[in-house]
């Protein structure tokens, strides 16, 4: 599980350097990066929850 939340996250973190590189543009980076938060902990808590069940 872990595996798959850290590929999320560093993908994520690679796409807001591009494009704060490219376009400078810090609303577009931090919607890149809110939104990668909120995937990982949304897969987090379905894994958690398959776990408990």
């Amino acid at each position: 599980m872990y595996q798959k939340l850290y590929y999320l996250l560093f993908n994520a973190i690679t796409d807001a350097l591009d494009e704060l590189r490219e376009t400078e543009d810090c609303g577009r980076v931090e919607e890149i990066l809110v939104s990668a938060q909120q995937r990982a902990e949304d897969r987090f808590l379905d894994e958690s929850e398959d776990n408990w069940n």
